[in-house]
């Protein structure tokens, strides 16, 4: 599989696939909890409230893994880990661009002071349990 044909099955996933896991430190043990995720290319971001435990864990260690896709239909059901360092962005045109209607039963609007998005830039996205059962990797640390 040539590196355009895996950029294209990725962003099909990320189309595809909005709810997944995000993995962050909290001391020294991993932490994991569902996220709903929308994306812009390979940046992802999701909307979380500035006072939860995830925050506080990207504050101390912004690197954090993140699985998407999976959904148990066999196995050439391709899914996706990144890896990646988040950010956490007050940004008034981010949280606006990021707004929707189910985003309203955990904050009262764009303007809302508890609502935040963390921003993910990954460094490197596998693919995995593929048809031809290989892992294919993309690095964008570089």
């Amino acid at each position: 599989m040539d590196k355009q044909n895996i950029k294209e099955i990725l962003l099909k996933i990320l189309n595809d696939h909005q709810i997944g896991t995000l993995a962050t430190i909290e001391g020294d043990k991993p932490y994991s909890r569902y996220m709903t995720f929308f994306h812009d290319g390979f940046t992802l971001y999701t909307a979380t409230n500035k006072q939860t435990h995830k925050v506080e864990d990207i504050k101390t260690n912004p690197h954090v893994h993140i699985l998407l896709g999976y959904t148990f239909d066999g196995t050439d059901d391709a899914y996706i880990e990144i890896e990646g360092k988040a950010s956490i962005h007050q940004d008034e045109m981010i949280k606006k661009r990021l707004w929707n209607d189910h985003l309203k039963p955990w904050f009262k609007g764009p303007q809302d002071p508890n609502y935040t998005v963390l921003k993910i830039i990954p460094s490197e996205i596998r693919l995995k349990n593929t048809t031809d059962g290989q892992v294919h990797h993309l690095d964008l640390s570089t």
